[in-house]
């Protein structure tokens, strides 16, 4: 059985109750403790380590670049080969309106990025955000959060700030001519991995068309592959103004990047130079990281098989206390009836070696985020111990 362990007296919280789970190593689809217990991972740090822990080829990346060269300068000022290649590497995989990647460390500083960068370019004030979406906890990003639990005791926050219901075609007529951007996830993560409708997109994006406001997808957690295709707004054939990426991005390593047009993205180099600035931003070791994992993540029965994997675990996970199965891919959330019950499950998972968590506008849900490469029958013994840990909590 789990016991949480270890003094964090001089660590700040995130909470009262942190899971204290005291990492030893990790590999594969598999953490391990430091008694050697071995659990199965189906959290991925949130969508970060879809290749796995320990991928040989992003490691071996990682140990090239650490060899040549680590931090050198602020970014943007020196050429530095990692960053140019990742730049050029994106480009080719992505639509021809989205070839010019900015990087930065994480997906908040994207975020923050990416709204700055919609401000300057329309110059128009007000953005939209949708209610239950999470996109970070930097002032910025928190301002565009949906959900007041989480941001009430930090207000005042951003100004000109309004709030859409998600997939309410009745609610895009608060896009108007004074909206610089709307800011969306074509799944709504935090929510319990809800994906958006093809039709609430296709007219969203014919708004903020008709409006000139930037239309922002945050693929923060849907991106590199999760889904089942390399960006999840592919599967719907929408493009945006402004891509956001991180988590996978960085094959495990910190990085993320908003993407848009060269001419978009030229708005943050003139009145005034230096508009959008960050010292540690493209970390060449992250960068190098990256593209170790589109490499890999291009291979033959990665990204292909996600949809396949799906099927297995919707196949897989029947019982009378689930509710419904949301999402798309390996991005999935089992809803129970009661936020409680999902605690004990979560709890129950643990003791019997698989590491599972909650979302944040859905506390009744569970997480199953798997790296990419999980097998079919790893897949099997995971459903095996959800099924077994949802009878323990019945």
């Amino acid at each position: 059985m789990f016991k949480a362990e270890g003094n964090l007296s001089n660590l700040a919280p995130t909470s009262d109750s942190p899971v204290n789970f005291r990492v030893d190593k990790a590999k594969g689809i598999y953490l391990y403790d430091q008694g050697g217990n071995q659990y199965i991972d189906l959290i991925s740090g949130i969508s970060v380590n879809n290749l796995g822990h320990q991928n040989p080829e992003i490691i071996s990346a990682i140990n090239q670049q650490v060899s040549n060269y680590l931090h050198v300068m602020a970014y943007g000022e020196y050429i530095q080969e990692p960053q140019i290649n990742l730049a050029k590497r994106l480009s080719e995989l992505l639509p021809e309106t989205l070839n010019c990647a900015f990087f930065v460390n994480s997906g908040s500083e994207a975020v923050e990025g990416a709204l700055k960068l919609a401000r300057r370019y329309t110059g128009k004030s007000k953005i939209i955000a949708m209610q239950n979406a999470y996109h970070g906890s930097t002032f910025g990003a928190m301002s565009v959060m949906g959900g007041r639990k989480y941001t009430q005791a930090f207000a005042p926050l951003l100004p000109s700030v309004e709030f859409m219901e998600f997939n309410n075609e009745g609610d895009l007529n608060k896009v108007d001519d004074q909206t610089g951007c709307v800011i969306a996830e074509p799944i709504q993560g935090e929510a319990g991995a809800i994906p958006a409708e093809r039709s609430y997109l296709e007219k969203l994006r014919e708004v903020c068309t008709k409006h000139g406001s930037l239309l922002i997808f945050d693929e923060v957690q849907t991106g590199m592959g999760r889904t089942g295709s390399l960006f999840c707004f592919e599967d719907y054939g929408i493009t945006p103004d402004v891509l956001i990426l991180a988590k996978a991005l960085g094959g495990g390593m910190p990085l993320g990047a908003f993407i848009s047009s060269k001419v978009i993205m030229r708005s943050l180099t003139t009145n005034p130079v230096l508009g959008h600035i960050t010292t540690f931003g493209g970390h060449p070791v992250s960068c190098a990281a990256a593209i170790a994992s589109l490499d890999e993540l291009s291979k033959p029965n990665i990204v292909g098989k996600v949809r396949e994997k799906e099927a297995v675990f919707r196949e897989l996970l029947t019982h009378k206390n689930i509710k419904e199965i949301t999402g798309k891919g390996l991005l999935l959330a089992i809803h129970f009836e009661t936020n409680e019950f999902a605690q004990a499950v979560t709890k129950n998972c643990l003791n019997n070696g698989l590491l599972t968590d909650w979302f944040l506008f859905a506390e009744n849900a569970l997480r199953i985020s798997p790296p990419l490469i999980i097998t079919y029958e790893q897949i099997k013994v995971a459903c095996k111990i959800i099924i077994k840990s949802i009878d323990e909590a019945t």
